[in-house]
């Protein structure tokens, strides 16, 4: 009856080719086509093709609605799995369809791949398109099962290896390349400069010595700084920690901060009470670490671990300063209120048990908890209840690549018993359950979406927030292409209410995700186009630019070790006026954690390869013209607030460079 035209597209990873026998069956609405075998030659299919082939069929197919691919092994050829990108086939009558695929066909498989278009499902439907779209989920649910690790915290996929991951869940040949080489010449550069040593360091200036070979981005800036109390402060604001800050109205019962105390901070002109009513006065409480036991495992030695409480002030220059430090959650004798107008050996250990306290919130909490298991809970629950057609997984899709693999792999490298985490990190594996499952009873939808969040801590003015800035720039332009995605293929409220797919996916992510915990506020339906755009603009956000502002800065921040002590080995101060050089130096981690610590912020922010920043949409998983329009001029709104964020840092001592759209990954990928 006619010729119809195709052209296959092959990834472009140096293991996506494959020397297998590759067939074709075209299904339309009047029936579907004989199984093609396309011919065999390895150049059709070696990476990077894109080959011409022709299929001949007796009768009119009418409209597409997939393609059935399917493939076999060559004679004795070993079975290699195939990296299809997708099928374009032009019908007799010249109209062009469209087949995204971008995944990895197993050889010995067979996969149907439905027509571009994103399709909501109704009973208007077509029944192939239905039935592959059950077949579909059916087989992925098989193999994305959850698991509950630990009680109270987040499920995840119920894989322990890598290898026993799905294939399309796992790593390009290129980027574990890279991985692997990043890794093993960042071990290979400690041994070199021989800080293996657990012996504790005896001058400060000597922690300069630690990746001596190696100096790039703000270290030199951060080890002039670290000391000053107006750093000290800005990181609260554009550190690796910015959602812990909140305004202070009235001091807190258990921190009994009175103006005889902080008057030399503030000066004559003004009190304690005054700055409260302003709204100048901050604090940053670290109670969630009330309780967390101590890692015992770092060099067989006892670490401690500190719960305070920093009250800080914006000055009328316009910087954070702290003005008093608790220790403890608990006030008394034995719980001092650390001042500036202390010693500088006590203030300094004063400042120093709050970063260490920051850095443990903010490595479990803010980074793993927030962005990390939550891009696994979206990835899982995509897999499982969205198949390829949807908009909303063609949507989203791009924000979840390498997920699963990089959460798999972190629990074998830092988190299992004995692994980097006991080594380092000062609440170890068994603070870290504790500290989890503190983090998951705490978390709320709002502390998820950046608007809200930033107005429930009453940080809508504060000057110099660059993450809030930079932030909300790029939540308003995500905000307005979810907007354009969700009105493109819900015509109403009702349609979003009514799709069955949609509503098992947010239920999935409430139960499985945020364990069916209504305090949160996540929901666990979704009724109006309005609240879909909101929650689709809170999961990009959380697994694209969240990710980057939790993360990028590790490397920067932590290098020069007093800034974020990984762990602290002698007890919190009770008392003033007993401090010194030794005393703090008897306190910071050894030599040996202190290198292994910087090694592994450098694994965790070393820009990859094979990396897509965020508007990066290399797959093409929407067909239609509409749609692409909406990513170009969201792109478009990217390329200025990058632009912007660059003139800006320009003229800064100390720039903010890891929310420029061109900066962050797409996906929680390393």
């Amino acid at each position: 009856m006619g010729t119809y035209k195709l052209k296959i597209a092959t990834g472009e990873d140096l293991g996506a080719g494959t020397c297998d026998q590759v067939f074709i069956v075209l299904v339309g609405v009047l029936g579907e086509s004989a199984k093609h075998h396309l011919n065999y030659k390895w150049s059709n299919f070696r990476p990077g093709a894109v080959t011409d082939f022709e299929v001949d069929t007796e009768k009119d197919l009418g409209e597409l609605l997939l393609v059935r691919l399917s493939t076999m092994t060559y004679k004795s050829l070993n079975a290699v799995a195939w990296y299809c990108q997708y099928v374009n086939v032009t019908c007799p009558n010249g109209h062009l369809y469209q087949f995204p695929f971008y995944q990895w066909l197993p050889s010995g498989m067979t996969v149907e791949i439905p027509e571009g278009k994103g399709i909501v499902l109704s009973k208007n439907t077509h029944p192939l398109l239905q039935q592959q779209r059950r077949a579909e989920l059916e087989m992925k649910r098989e193999n994305h099962k959850w698991k509950c690790e630990i009680d109270g915290i987040p499920h995840r996929i119920n894989v322990d290896k890598v290898e026993d991951l799905p294939i399309n869940d796992q790593y390009s040949f290129l980027k574990l390349s890279s991985f692997n080489y990043s890794k093993t010449a960042t071990g290979l550069e400690q041994m070199q400069e021989g800080f293996t040593a657990a012996e504790p360091w005896t001058d400060l200036d000597d922690i300069k010595l630690v990746f001596c070979l190696t100096r790039f981005g703000n270290f030199d800036v951060i080890d002039e700084l670290w000391k000053e109390d107006s750093f000290f402060g800005s990181q609260y604001l554009n550190g690796n920690n910015p959602n812990l800050i909140r305004k202070c109205s009235k001091i807190p019962e258990n921190f009994p901060v009175t103006n005889n105390m902080v008057a030399a901070s503030l000066g004559t002109t003004t009190s304690l009470q005054k700055e409260l009513e302003i709204g100048n006065i901050f604090l940053a409480d670290y109670k969630i670490l009330q309780g967390v036991p101590a890692n015992k495992s770092i060099n067989g030695q006892q670490q401690y671990m500190a719960a305070p409480i920093c009250l800080l002030w914006k000055t009328p220059q316009d910087q954070l300063v702290p003005i008093a430090i608790q220790l403890s959650q608990i006030p008394g004798e034995n719980a001092p209120i650390f001042l500036p107008s202390d010693s500088e050996s006590d203030w300094l250990l004063a400042k120093i048990w709050v970063r260490n306290s920051d850095y443990q919130v903010h490595e479990v909490v803010t980074h793993l908890l927030y962005t990390h298991l939550f891009a696994e809970v979206f990835n899982i629950a995509t897999t499982r209840q969205l198949p390829m057609s949807h908009p909303v997984y063609k949507l989203i899709i791009p924000h979840l690549r390498y997920t699963l693999e990089t959460n798999v792999l972190g629990r074998a490298i830092l988190f299992n018993p004995g692994a980097l985490f006991d080594q380092v990190i000062g609440s170890g594996k068994g603070g870290l359950q504790i500290l989890l499952k503190k983090g998951t009873d705490e978390v709320t939808y709002s502390s998820l979406c950046l608007p809200d969040d930033i107005q429930a801590r009453g940080l809508e003015s504060i000057p110099n927030y660059l993450y809030r800035d930079d932030g909300m720039n790029i939540w308003l332009a995500m905000e307005s292409f979810a907007s354009n995605i969700v009105n493109y293929y819900y015509e109403s409220d009702v349609a979003v209410s009514k799709d069955p797919e949609l509503q098992a996916w947010v239920a999935e992510i409430y139960k499985e995700g945020f364990l069916d915990n209504k305090s949160t506020g996540m929901p666990s339906s979704l009724e109006t186009k309005a609240s879909l755009i909101k929650y689709l603009t809170m999961l990009i956000f959380t697994c694209s630019v969240q990710h980057a502002a939790v993360s990028s800065a590790q490397f920067d921040l932590y290098t020069w070790m007093p800034n974020g002590p990984p762990a602290m080995k002698s007890p919190p101060p009770t008392v003033k006026g007993v401090s010194t050089t030794e005393s703090i130096l008897a306190t910071l981690p050894e030599v040996n954690t202190t290198s292994l610590g910087i090694a592994i912020v450098w694994q965790l922010t070393k820009d990859p390869t094979d990396k897509r920043h965020l508007g990066d949409y290399h797959d093409v998983h929407f067909t239609e013209e509409v749609p692409q329009t909406f990513i170009k001029d969201f792109q478009e709104k990217l390329a200025k607030i990058s632009h912007s964020i660059k003139v800006r840092n320009k003229s800064m001592k100390l720039p903010y460079p890891y929310l420029d759209p061109t900066e962050i990954q797409n996906s929680v990928s390393i």
